[in-house]
């Protein structure tokens, strides 16, 4: 642990030594694995500027009106912590985890959150209590202040149900996000960037998109009417299944079946679902076999197909966006161009599917997207993922023997170098 040399305190709060934080962080993981010596971390009114606390569990802990301006918490475990008022400016906190975090009249202007998981948090405003210059805790002030999030890098970040309401977010980066759910009712968003953002049943009610970047952002469920989006880019935004495509449904729910009697060697076919909206069948597919299936360049973002058999179907260059693949069976699937951006396919098969004795046919993932898509414990054995995009993605514990990886930066990928 290494701390910012000694500077002039201005903020009226208490500067500790490397020792003293050492021992309250130390003592707090002893707390949370209940071991004996345990006491919870409260550090609340502390000038924690420039610390290094990345990858420790501060779980739980009182971290309030402290300053962490340019700290690196990266990787830091802040689940449930409570953030409120505290100043996070320009702090690095790169895939750390915030679930429900309180984070009401946090400052995080120009703070690195890429790939953080912020489910559920609160940037809500918050009751500021402001130390005196000269006097210090003797004599607060108090008002009240807004999240600020200007600036701030979310690039890939998880903030599901995460809670916006009146926040300063001019600029802020929200690059392939995922915000469902999510409550940006009256936030400052001028100027955003949230291309490719997944907002399905985001509240934006009077929210101010002027100028934002919302290209190929998923809008289900999003109510524009009363934001301001003057001069914002909706290019590729794809919004609620067409009139046409709801009419459909049990057409293509017939086909679908059909396919399943096919695998299970009753009278029906492989299902022929190329370009189709998919998205209106939303859960129906679950556990569904459907081997064989085509579906190239169809829509199921945001669907569950879980526990699917999806053996030789063709997906190839279909839009996945945050679709639920956990337990799939893709072995030998066509997926080369398909967008699986934060699609979760944990455990799932992608390996080879035998096609005879000597002949199987590989998982083929070419110039897919898979950025921060996870993948924790699947199997990717001998699949071709050549030229995919994996900046991201979450590879821990994944079996990638035989995979070819040609024209990939897998530097970007997480936990492709433990294979």
């Amino acid at each position: 642990m290494s701390v910012a040399a000694p500077a002039v305190v201005l903020s009226g709060r208490r500067r500790l030594s490397a020792g003293e934080i050492e021992m309250f962080v130390s003592a707090h993981e002893r707390f949370l694995a209940g071991k004996p010596g345990g006491r919870r971390a409260s550090l609340r009114f502390i000038d924690l500027t420039g610390v290094d606390l990345s990858g420790r569990d501060l779980s739980d802990a009182d971290l309030s009106s402290s300053i962490f301006d340019g700290a690196n918490l990266s990787g830091a475990k802040l689940e449930r912590a409570n953030l409120f008022g505290s100043d996070l400016r320009k702090a690095d906190l790169r895939r750390a985890n915030l679930m429900r975090a309180d984070l009401r009249g946090c400052c995080l202007r120009g703070a690195n959150l890429a790939e953080a998981n912020l489910t559920e948090a609160d940037f809500r405003v918050g009751q500021i209590a402001v130390p005196h210059p000269s006097k210090g805790l003797s004599a607060l002030v108090h008002h009240a202040r807004p999240g600020q999030l200007d600036h701030a890098n979310f690039t890939g970040a998880s903030l599901d149900g995460s809670q916006f309401h009146d926040a300063s977010m001019f600029a802020v980066d929200l690059t392939d996000c995922s915000l469902r759910g999510a409550k940006l009712s009256r936030a400052n968003l001028k100027e955003a960037c949230l291309e490719g953002a997944i907002l399905d049943g985001a509240d934006i009610g009077g929210a101010n998109l002027e100028n934002a970047n919302l290209t190929d952002a998923v809008l289900t469920g999003v109510d524009l009417s009363t934001a301001r989006t003057s001069g914002a880019n909706l290019t590729g935004a794809l919004a609620e299944p067409t009139a046409a495509a709801l009419a459909r449904v049990e057409d293509l729910y017939a086909q679908a079946q059909a396919n399943q009697e096919w695998c299970r060697g009753k009278p029906g076919q492989p299902a022929r679902l190329d370009g189709e909206d998919l998205r209106p069948l939303d859960q129906r597919l679950r556990g569904f076999r459907l081997s064989a299936m085509s579906a190239r360049g169809a829509r199921l973002v945001g669907m569950d197909l879980s526990g699917a058999h999806l053996q030789g179907a063709n997906l190839e260059g279909a839009d996945l966006r945050g679709a639920i693949l956990t337990g799939a069976d893709l072995r030998g699937a066509r997926l080369a161009g398909a967008n699986l951006t934060k699609a979760d396919l944990r455990g799932a098969i992608l390996g080879p599917l035998p096609i005879s004795a000597d002949r199987a046919a590989p998982g083929t993932l070419q110039q897919a997207r898979l950025r921060y898509a996870l993948a924790a414990g699947a199997d990717l054995s001998g699949a071709v993922l050549d030229g995919a995009d994996l900046r991201g993605c979450d590879f821990t514990g994944a079996k990638l023997k035989g995979a070819s990886l040609r024209d990939t930066d897998p530097s970007l990928a997480i936990g492709l170098d433990e294979d």
